[in-house]
């Protein structure tokens, strides 16, 4: 039975992290590296086929946007490698990305001057929050594979954001909106004591 959201966080900060060494000193405080790529999820894996797929733009932007799968994909490409770090202490190094930069994103849409942040929300109720700074990061992604081949549904597929400076909630899966905003507003994780930011170097676990 899943754990309910507030118990995992009770749990979260109970736990002793058992830090692995990593030679070149690339993981953030209290994490311990993995090779394994696990599958973390609050609520049922969403399957929602790409030609249903809808991607919206809206809040405080001078016109709302729904793009398709097709018209993601039609934009052009990059490729990153990254690092990943999730909350509940794993991190795994090198990941290999491959999706739309979000400047991509932000150079097709125009923002009210209020906009200072920005909900990401996902199919299944999800939500996440970010500064606008966050967002327009230069390594931010909506990524569709990794390591060379397309992200199973499991693992956000067939798009999710990818925003490798911040723990890996911030990362969300099946991305299907971005909701400008002029103040900050918690998220599902944060709700439940996440913190807002979530810089894993400064372990903002919490809030």
């Amino acid at each position: 039975m899943e754990l309910d959201p507030s118990k995992r966080v009770a749990r979260l900060k109970a736990a002793d992290p058992k830090r692995k060494p990593d030679e070149n000193d690339r993981l953030p405080p209290g994490q311990y590296l993995t090779d394994k790529f696990p599958v973390l999820t609050h609520g049922p894996t969403q399957r929602v086929p790409k030609d249903r797929w809808r991607f919206k733009v809206f809040g405080l932007v001078e016109e709302e946007i729904a793009w398709t799968y097709e018209d993601i994909m039609a934009m052009p490409q990059v490729e990153l490698t990254a690092d990943f770090h999730c909350v509940t202490r794993w991190s795994q190094l090198e990941n290999r990305w491959k999706g739309v930069s979000l400047h991509e994103v932000m150079n097709r849409i125009k923002l009210k001057p209020e906009a200072r942040f920005v909900m990401v929300h996902g199919y299944g109720g999800y939500s996440t929050n970010l500064p606008l700074d966050a967002l327009v990061d230069d390594d931010v992604l909506l990524a569709h594979s990794r390591d060379g081949e397309p992200l199973s549904a499991e693992h956000g597929g067939p798009l999710r954001l990818i925003v490798p400076k911040l723990y890996a909630w911030k990362s969300a899966k099946w991305v299907n909106g971005l909701e400008f905003l002029a103040c900050d507003r918690p998220g599902f994780w944060e709700s439940y004591g996440y913190h807002m930011n979530g810089d894993p170097w400064t372990e903002e676990r919490f809030s």
